[in-house]
């Protein structure tokens, strides 16, 4: 049994921006179809900026986000700082704010989480 939190950091700006927001899903889809693995997907910093596009069904990867969006979070703090508290509470998608407003990375390590950044 594997456990991995995959941190999406990556903005909407840029072509290298998309090519790790697409790994980072691929890498969560990975983990979630893995029978025993668990996975938590989270949309921090400028990351949070995904959350309603990838909502659009119309984004090129709404489907593979649909795949993982169950296992999907997002940084309370984050959210408010990029302009995307409102939207990203529309969604329902979960936010985190166990330390200082962010996620807990701390508590992900303890809980023998890999933590993955992309």
């Amino acid at each position: 049994m594997t456990k991995a939190a995959v941190v999406i950091l990556a903005g909407t700006e840029s072509h290298a921006d998309v090519g790790r927001l697409v790994n980072g899903l691929e890498a969560a889809k990975e983990f979630a179809e893995t029978d025993g693995d668990e996975v938590e997907l989270i949309f921090d910093g400028a990351g949070t900026q995904w959350i309603p596009e990838l909502e659009d069904e119309e984004s090129d990867y709404h489907e593979l986000y649909q795949a993982v969006r169950d296992d999907a979070a997002a940084c309370d703090f984050c959210a408010g700082a990029f302009g995307v508290e409102d939207a990203v509470n529309e969604t329902g998608v979960v936010t985190l704010d166990d330390h200082d407003g962010h996620p807990s990375v701390r508590s992900l390590v303890g809980d023998d989480y890999e933590v993955i950044t992309f």
